[in-house]
């Protein structure tokens, strides 16, 4: 009677078992690692000024908030920077090359080795050192290989799952930047368009007030040469003259360094600009009253504290990648390939027959024990410094919302001030027409009248400045509530020059599509309610 012997299956069977279960094995693993949580954010339920009338706490669409001014000029040099200027160009790039570095840790997951190659050789071995050179009895001789390297190491324990988390978040944190510096920019733009019209309008001011003054140093000089006045005051005249005159030249050169700004927001060489600012010269004048929402709106609006969010979620995904190297990690290696030789009979030809196959697969694993708490020590690391972008996240917030407030205090208060200097402006020109005929009459001395037109003159400059300081303070008001960046939605994050010549130079392939192509669309930005563990797919 034969004995039972237990059953094995053919060796071509166990070995697809093995790789079967080989490749099971990382997509059954798990993630060492926290899974990232927003952290709480200190967010005020109202903002303080919310009682005032003209604080709209109603849903608010700032995607275009510039046209609120209703100046064309405005609306044609934001959408000139937009396509021009190159610090928002170097954060497109920022873009792209956060999205291949996600596109690297991608490939991490799949065979990290795979490379073929060949060889072909002619070996004369020494003919005085058989020891060294056993071969040398063989004499010259031919020999080629081909093979194929493949190695693996299983995402056991999550490792660079955990590293396409963090690239994800930093590809998303790339794009929030970007949105950051596109507010930033329009702000810029928008104030020192504003500061343009401020000094020209105080220009104008200051002219027209220089001719009210020639005026009056004409009376005097006439009621001088008439023996009505002394000489006293045409000189006073003069002084007084000679200083709104000299305004002049300060205010021309303080335009001419804002439109150099203007031309540095706008990506342009120093060049004429009476085009680009052609039309009234007037200050732009904002809305009576201002929609803001509601303080929690920031989480979601504001680019710099999402970005914050997501550097904070792809340091958390660093940790898993460090921890990781606290466990043995587990590899599949594998070669292929032919080898032949021209000793004896063989010759270099039959590289390509069966005979000259050889292969070997099998599967590994290393365990760095002892590493004197190293790894430990890295993964503490790893975890302090997201504790610093948790915190770094919080205080973004608190920022925030005291931007917000700032502005919207100077919005308030400088309506309020604008009102009051408006009836001081009126006040002074009642003044000087009353002082001047009556120093025409002989009533009132000529200091009166010089001290009317040097208060006229600062009342306007001051409603002016005051005017251009309450604009610029709605544009701080959108630029910290977080508001514009949604017009890049639909659009590449570099324009189309910048795209051909990466084109020319490197194959971005679907990334930088052609000019006669529809750009990517960006991908949503996921808040804390849209974000789990798990890694998004990427959108490209």
């Amino acid at each position: 009677m034969t004995a039972n012997k237990t059953s094995r299956p053919p060796a071509p069977v166990r070995w697809r078992r093995i790789i079967a279960v080989s490749l099971l094995m990382p997509l059954a693993a798990c993630k060492v690692g926290p899974d990232f949580k927003p952290p709480a954010a200190p967010v005020a339920a109202n903002w303080l000024e919310s009682t005032d009338p003209a604080v709209k706490s109603a849903h608010l669409d700032d995607r275009q908030w510039w046209t609120l001014f209703n100046d064309p000029t405005l609306n044609a040099l934001i959408d000139l920077a937009y396509h021009q200027n190159l610090t928002l160009l170097a954060a497109g790039t920022r873009v792209l090359e956060a999205r291949a570095n996600l596109g690297v840790a991608i490939g991490e997951v799949y065979p990290q080795t795979q490379q073929i190659g060949a060889a072909v050789g002619y070996d004369q071995a020494s003919q005085v050192d058989a020891s060294a050179n056993p071969t040398h009895a063989l004499g010259n001789f031919w020999r080629a290989s081909l093979s194929s390297q493949i190695a693996w190491e299983l995402d056991f324990w999550g490792k660079f799952r955990r590293g396409v988390e963090s690239a994800d978040s930093a590809y998303l944190a790339s794009i929030a930047s970007y949105d950051d510096v596109l507010v930033t920019m329009l702000g810029d733009v928008a104030t020192t368009y504003v500061g343009i019209r401020t000094l020209q309008q105080q220009l104008i001011i200051a002219r027209e007030n220089v001719v009210k003054q020639r005026k009056a140093l004409q009376i005097a000089r006439d009621r001088f040469h008439g023996g009505a006045a002394t000489e006293l005051d045409v000189f006073q005249a003069e002084n007084v003259l000679a200083q709104t005159e000299s305004a002049i030249p300060q205010l021309t050169a303080e335009l001419q360094q804002g439109e150099d700004a203007l031309r540095v927001l706008l990506g342009m060489s120093p060049a004429a600009l009476n085009s680009l600012l052609a039309g009234p010269q007037t200050i732009p004048v904002p809305p009576n009253d201002v929609a803001v929402g509601i303080p929690a709106d920031l989480l979601r609006r504001r680019p710099d504290i999402r970005a914050a969010e997501l550097n904070a979620a792809a340091q958390s995904a660093q940790i898993g990648m460090a921890k990781a190297d606290l466990y043995p990690a587990f590899f599949l290696t594998g070669a292929f390939g032919t080898s032949a030789a021209s000793v004896g009979t063989d010759r270099v030809n039959q590289v390509f027959s069966a005979p000259a196959i050889q292969f070997a697969f099998g599967p590994s694993f290393s365990w760095p024990l002892l590493n004197y708490g190293q790894i430990t020590n890295t993964v503490r690391a790893q975890d302090a410094r997201l504790q610093t972008l948790l915190i770094a996240y919080q205080n973004t917030v608190l920022k925030a919302q005291a931007d917000v407030e700032n502005a919207l205090a100077a919005f308030l208060q400088g309506r309020h001030q604008v009102d009051l200097l408006k009836r001081s402006v009126a006040a002074a020109s009642n003044a000087l027409r009353i002082a001047t005929d009556q120093y025409l009459l002989g009533t009132r001395d000529f200091t009166t009248v010089l001290t009317a037109e040097q208060n006229l003159y600062q009342a306007q400059n001051s409603l002016a400045s005051a005017e251009g300081s309450l604009s610029n303070s709605l544009t701080s008001l959108y630029r910290a509530l977080g508001g514009g960046w949604q017009i890049r939605e639909g659009n590449g994050f570099v324009n189309d020059a910048t795209r051909d010549e990466m084109r020319n130079r490197t194959n971005w392939g679907s990334v930088l599509p052609p000019a006669d192509k529809p750009q990517p669309a960006s991908p949503g930005l996921p808040g804390p309610a849209d974000r789990g563990p798990d890694v998004r797919a990427p959108q490209w």
